[in-house]
């Protein structure tokens, strides 16, 4: 569900579900905290898609018939995302497309985003009953506490252009191959600085921020994990799949 391919010290990782709009699954999630991890000569990680979006989320047609599919999906994106952050290798974002729910969250783990004016992201996942916590603590270092309550309590879409202007993505470019181009571009300008100071200064600015301290990431998965089966979450899932 993903691909991998290694360049001198850069780490490439492609979502590969494009006919699923890079749907993220419990394996898909896996595998992705295991490439990150196994990137032990990489100094830089670009993740991007293959097609033409981002990534749409969870999969939840993975829930309709197996109840651990959704704690595990929320507990998958959880570790992704502080496995992103916790990696001594920059993290590089190229998110042309979409980036909704879960695909926003794992924007929020990278380093650096690169995206488009058309681009969309968002959570709409209070609309099933899903608490979108699980973001909170990294949305919230991403774009400071007001516009990540605003969008947290939302299930409204921001275009790239509100993205940039509130801090989730650093850099806009015209097209979706722009974009692409533009993460392998600043991974080749990234691998030429002295390797030492580059990931000192990483873990530095996790201390600063301090995104990896104590159990935040924890506690909010907690906190989404406590509304799995319950009656309205039950309910809303239940009513999504009578319209699907």
């Amino acid at each position: 569900m993903i691909r991998v391919e290694d360049a001198g010290a850069v780490r490439t990782i492609r979502l590969d579900r494009s006919e699923k709009r890079n749907a993220l699954t419990a394996r898909l999630l896996d595998d992705l905290v295991a490439a990150i991890k196994k990137a032990e000569q990489s100094r830089v990680i670009v993740i991007e898609p293959i097609g033409p979006v981002f990534c749409a989320g969870f999969d939840l047609t993975e829930c309709r018939e197996n109840a651990e599919a959704l704690p595990s999906l929320l507990t998958g994106l959880a570790w992704a995302t502080a496995t992103m952050r916790a990696s001594p290798a920059i993290v590089v974002a190229a998110a042309p497309g979409a980036a909704i729910a879960g695909g926003c969250a794992l924007l929020c783990g990278c380093d650096i985003v690169i995206s488009t004016p058309e681009a969309k992201f968002g959570y709409p996942v209070l609309k099933i009953g899903i608490s979108p916590a699980v973001s909170a603590p990294l949305l919230k270092l991403a774009m400071g506490d007001g516009a990540s309550r605003a969008r947290m309590l939302s299930t409204d879409f921001i275009d790239g252009r509100a993205a940039h202007h509130l801090g989730l993505v650093h850099e806009l470019l015209d097209s979706p191959e722009a974009c692409i181009a533009r993460a392998h571009e600043l991974a080749g300008q990234l691998i030429s600085k002295p390797p030492t100071g580059l990931s000192a200064t990483k873990s530095w600015l996790n201390e600063v921020d301090g995104s990896l301290a104590g159990n935040k990431i924890q506690l909010a998965l907690e906190t989404s994990l406590s509304l799995v089966g319950g009656e309205e979450q039950n309910e809303l899932l239940a009513e999504l799949w009578r319209s699907t």
